[in-house]
Parts: C-alpha cells; structure tokens; sequence
C-alpha cells in the first residue's frame, strides 16, 4: 500500500455509461385484458367502480380496491388535460368523453399552435394490431370521431390477453463524483485500486468516500492498495438472472484488501464450486486478475484467484 497525494480534476472520471434492462412477462388481469383485446377491433372498453368509470379498464377500483361493477365501452374521442415533450415525442393525459380519471397516451400530429390544454383528440388505430397497447397508436386532434355516453359492451367481446412480454430498458449516466471518479479513473488507465485514510481513525477506505462510516470524520490522503487480499465470507450463486457476468454456479465473497478496513464485493474465478466450499473459505488468499476491458468500472477485475 502506498501513500500518494490528492488527485487533480484531470484524474477524475466524470460518469459512465450505464443501462438497466428488465425483460419480463406482464399479466393484465380479466378486465385490462379485455381492453387489450379489443383494441384491434378499435374499440375503447373501461370499467365500472360505483359512480366512476376508468378507461383502460380495471379488475379493481384504484380508490377504494372494490372489484370492478362490470364493462362498458367508452368513445373514442375526449379532451387533451395535459402534455409533456420529449426528445422521443410526446405524451398526454386524455381524458376519455364520459370517464372519470385521464389515461395517458401519445399525442401524434400536433405542432406547437394545436398543442393546447382542452383540445378535442381523438384516437388513431394501429394498421396491424398484435394485441398490445399500441393497438391504439396515440391521439390526434379530433376531426371525424363521434362521441358517445358509455354503455353496455357488445356481446362478442374478446378473450383477455392473458400474458404480454415486455421490456423495459434505461440507459442513464451514472456521476462518480470526486472518489469514485478517482477511484475509476485509477482503475481504467493505471490497473490499481485507490482508497482513501480516515483523518480520525486512519481507517483505509475502499471504496473511497468524503467520510468515515465509522467515526463520520473527514478522509483526507489517497492511498495505493495491492489487488490482493483474504476472503471473509463466502456464497455459491446456483440462481440465474439478468445481469450476471458468469454462469451459475460460481463464487460471490466479501474480501477485505491488504490495509484496507473495508468489504470489497467480488467474484472469485478459476475454481470449481463444489471446490470452493473448502478453498474459499474466511482467511482463504486472493489476488485479482484484470480483463482486457477498460470500462473504468470494477468489471475490470475479471475475478479474484485463490492463491495456493
């Protein structure tokens, strides 16, 4: 471990870019269901909960979570209540002619003379339904729809869509900051580990942070920490999930870095993990090995090795 002066803003690593992807299977329950359905034949079914109607419709009121008192479909056309623009277009709160609560959608066609609060849309169909929410393509303002009072569904509703796959993904930048931006920047370029020592306890801290979660004094000087350290604790991941870097089974551990007064959580590679109940054990050795990535993020690390 070695001793070395405070960063310059040049050493620091300003953000990195980052994406959360959720793949996974939505079930609509009865009513949405039906709504869902009965988009491709360009039909708007709500819900009824008492004196209140909800447009998409709903297995149970938002309000007082009562089951729904039964369908009705609902016009196509209402008023535009509210909007927000996006760099992607945008989006609208339409409250749909007769109903209660506003569904949001997107607005297609309007320019910054239409785009007014208490503007008439109405709904523009998709060519090709698949059973999806845009089988409903968005809104526009209205110009041939008729409007109607709710009432009674026809007799040949749909099926419910049972099951929809989705995905959601965000790509956002992560700010490091002054630590960790010292911290990956180190990682990134030079393939060393930099904490920081507490000002009261002369704690290393790793990673760094402004201060001791301890004894909440200030950090003050940077210190260069060897990649090698001793496993305090152990567990062997069986389950596979979005997101893993190996294949399961393999071995997650807690692992304390020479000097270091702090958990560093990482892999341990290269074992067999019915080996690793007896050779990654608290007090077992290891040192990291470095992948060929520059991401200036610890996935630099590859894994930590036993060392015999």
């Amino acid at each position: 471990m070695t001793t070395t002066d405070a960063p310059t803003a040049s050493d620091e690593m300003e953000s990195l870019a980052a994406q959360l992807r959720m793949p996974y299977t939505l079930t609509p329950g009865w009513a949405t269901g039906i709504f869902l359905a009965e988009l491709g034949r360009h039909r708007l079914i709500g819900s009824r909960h008492g004196d209140t109607i909800s447009v998409p419709a709903q297995d149970f009121s938002g309000t007082s979570g009562e089951p729904t008192e039964g369908l009705v479909e609902v016009a196509p056309v209402g008023a535009l209540q509210g909007f927000t623009t996006t760099a992607d277009g945008t989006l609208g709160l339409v409250l749909i002619d007769g109903t209660d609560i506003p569904m949001i959608h997107r607005l297609l066609d309007f320019d910054s003379e239409t785009l007014q609060i208490g503007a008439r849309v109405e709904a523009v169909w998709s060519d090709k339904p698949v059973g999806s929410m845009l089988d409903l393509a968005g809104f526009a303002l209205a110009s041939s729809s008729e409007s109607f009072s709710p009432r009674a569904v026809p007799g040949d509703l749909l099926p419910p869509v049972l099951q929809v796959d989705y995905s959601m993904t965000l790509d956002y930048q992560h700010a490091y900051g002054p630590y960790y931006g010292t911290l990956f920047n180190a990682v990134k370029y030079d393939r060393r580990l930099r904490g920081v020592t507490c000002t009261k306890c002369a704690r290393v801290l790793l990673p760094p942070r402004a201060m001791c979660d301890v004894c909440f004094a200030p950090t003050s000087q940077w210190v260069d920490i060897d990649a090698v350290g001793t496993v305090q604790a152990s567990s062997i991941v069986h389950i596979e999930f979005i997101g893993q870097r190996m294949k399961p089974p393999y071995v997650y551990s807690e692992i304390v870095l020479d000097g270091t007064s702090t958990r560093l959580i990482h892999m341990i590679g290269d074992v067999d993990a019915e080996d690793a109940k007896t050779a990654a054990t608290p007090g077992a050795r290891v040192r990291a090995v470095w992948s060929d990535r520059r991401t200036g993020s610890l996935t630099d690390i590859d894994y930590f090795k036993l060392i015999p």
